[in-house]
């Protein structure tokens, strides 16, 4: 039995961090303070106004421990660490954990390429960034490579120089093949240095030369130049104007505020770097019932800096927090240089808080609105069903479908939702063994047979080994079995499940002439539904996700039947080439264009193989 009054009068007079335990002796929150015997005792005081979840968390309480630090800094930086690792039911818990990506190029290489980076290391590369759009990266990339025509790939520079031919990128003008020495190390680098200068916002050079270019090129009559330049061109100023100028002082600043209502927080963060904006993102703050602004900013700082590799100059917050100073010095620590925590009361940067506190609110406004529309596509539609149907509970609906093409390769599908949510993990493919021709009732039959066979048999295994947890998708039975049909597909359905000696509802999903659910088929008889309804809705949903897995499917083996027996008729090419051509390329299509050279990127295909196969198809081409 925990003793307070004993282990209290035991606190030190100490900085350090404290945990409390609840009955279980589950850790329930984590706290720090620059004297541990005054702040743990003061939860065992009556205190009037310390507010309800405080109250409710103290309730709780079985015992606690401590930890002493040396510093308050070192209680920080320990506090952080251990929410993170037990992640507290009363502590306020930054929801999100999100990895920002970065432009990173690669200075420490004789010949530096642009990567995208998901952290920032203490390498001699340069970084770009935080950045919040992953996509705008990657695009953003892929223009520099274009404009600039650095390498893309792996190599190792200089010593592989001249080892192996150059690649596709060189012979469609996106790379000078450095590989190859057909551009010297002091030029390929002053090529770098104006991607570092585009990088830093400089675009006024690059802009001015692509449009000479373009020009030249136009009156050289090189109209597919002029277009390439001309595309660059747009997507330069593309860039170009995406970059907002927030602050003339050009530094990089963090802008944080938050918005607040009775159960919800929601942090937005505007991301500015060398005065211009960058990008914004909101975070969601769990736990936070009953807490003043104030202790929400403060711990959403605390946790957010502790695991992002990049902090700026300066933080921007909506209010005053505590421990203001003692977070500055730990920022500062951790980014090598000084970094300062303002609260702008007046003028553009006070208006930068406030548009960031107005986006906050839109976003938990929004957000609010947009969970209740999707509860009512999801959790309301399957509740509706469920009324429809007569049933008590529906949680988990299975829905299957078969296709084939006059018989020919016979396949069924299996698609699930649970809580009105498509549930791809779940998601089944069975390629029919029993029947042969276009029997879609036999082929139901077999694959209804073989799901809850094997969900039987898991379940058996699970028995017999004593495990307490499912580990496959057939393990867990529908609460409602849809078929695509009427009353032919139900009945084989029931006849299935009678001879297993299972009890599960199914329905029909019964189409009109016009080949739409008009309405369900459910012990014998048809049940009339709402066509505006989320519930219909919801139905028509989960039916045309099992007849679009069933189509892909087939048309997959139909592709792989396709692919087998056009490139076995071509000379030299056996199954193992096959399949590797197939894995660099998505379709008979593809490998029917691609050139000679593109061919010979695949390792197993060498260049006399790659030419049969050019020569092959154009031989077809032309019959």
């Amino acid at each position: 039995m925990f003793d307070f009054d004993e282990e209290l009068k035991k606190l030190p007079n100490s900085p350090g961090v404290y945990l409390m335990h609840d009955a279980a002796d589950t850790i329930i929150y984590v706290g720090k303070a620059v004297n541990l015997h005054n702040r743990v005792r003061s939860y065992f005081r009556k205190i009037v106004g310390r507010g309800p979840q405080i109250d409710r968390m103290v309730q709780q309480i079985a015992g606690f421990e401590y930890i002493v630090t040396d510093s308050e800094l070192e209680a920080l930086v320990l506090e952080n660490n251990l929410i993170k690792e037990y992640s507290p039911k009363y502590n306020t818990m930054l929801k999100d954990d999100k990895t920002y990506p970065y432009i990173k190029v690669t200075m420490g290489e004789e010949y530096p390429r642009i990567l995208f980076s998901r952290e920032m290391k203490k390498d001699r590369s340069k970084y770009f960034g935080p950045y919040t759009n992953a996509a705008a990266v990657k695009d953003t990339i892929d223009l520099m490579n274009k404009l600039y025509q650095l390498r893309t790939c792996s190599r190792r520079l200089p010593r592989d120089i001249g080892l192996e031919r150059p690649c596709l990128n060189y012979h469609i003008k996106q790379c000078l093949a450095p590989c190859q020495d057909y551009i010297s190390k002091e030029d390929y680098r002053a090529r770098v240095e104006q991607a570092l200068d585009f990088l830093n916002g400089n675009y006024k050079p690059i802009l001015k030369d692509l449009e000479e270019k373009m020009t030249q090129a136009s009156e050289n009559l090189e109209f597919e130049d002029a277009i390439r330049y001309r595309d660059l061109y747009n997507s330069v100023k593309s860039v170009a104007q995406k970059q907002k100028i927030t602050d003339s002082d050009g530094e990089d600043k963090d802008v944080i505020a938050l918005a607040q209502d009775e159960t919800d927080a929601v942090v937005q963060v505007f991301f500015v770097r060398d005065g211009r904006l960058i990008g914004r993102e909101h975070f969601y703050m769990t736990h936070t019932q009953g807490c003043r602004p104030a202790q929400i900013l403060l711990d959403f700082v605390k946790q957010f800096y502790a695991g992002t590799p990049f902090i700026p100059r300066e933080l921007m917050i909506q209010e005053e927090i505590a421990d203001i100073e003692i977070l500055e010095k730990w920022l500062s620590s951790r980014k090598g240089s000084r970094v300062y925590i303002r609260v702008p009361k007046i003028g553009a940067k006070e208006k930068l808080v406030e548009l960031a506190a107005q986006n906050a609110g839109l976003v938990l406004h929004q957000d609010k609105e947009r969970i209740k529309r999707e509860e009512g596509r999801t959790i309301g539609a399957v509740k509706e069903i469920a009324a429809l149907l007569g049933l008590e509970h529906i949680s988990r609906m299975e829905a299957y479908d078969i296709s084939n093409i006059s018989g020919f390769a016979n396949v069924g599908s299996m698609v699930v939702f649970e809580k009105g949510k498509a549930k791809h993990s779940d998601y089944r493919k069975f390629r029919i063994q029993s029947v042969s021709g276009p029997d879609d009732y036999a082929c139901m039959k077999e694959v209804l047979t073989r799901r809850f066979l094997h969900g039987m048999e898991e379940k058996e295994e699970l028995s017999r080994r004593e495990i307490g947890h499912e580990f496959g998708s057939f393990t867990k039975f529908p609460d409602l079995l849809l078929m695509d049909g009427g009353k032919g597909q139900v009945n084989i359905a029931l006849q299935v499940l009678e001879e297993l000696h299972l009890d599960i509802p199914v329905c029909g999903m019964v189409k009109d002439d016009n080949h739409r659910t008009r309405g369900l088929y459910y012990q014998n008889e048809e049940i009339p539904i709402d066509t505006h309804s989320e519930g219909f809705k919801l139905i028509t949903r989960i039916q045309d996700e099992a007849h679009r897995f069933a189509i892909e499917y087939h048309r997959s083996l139909r592709s792989k039947a396709q692919v087998k027996s056009v490139l076995d008729e071509i000379p030299g090419v056996g199954p193992a080439r096959r399949k590797a051509l197939m894995k660099r390329f998505r379709s008979i299509d593809e490998i029917k264009e691609a050139s000679v050279e593109q061919l010979c990127e695949v390792p197993e295909i060498p260049a006399h193989i790659a030419a049969q196969i050019r020569a092959y198809f154009e031989e077809k081409k032309e019959t």
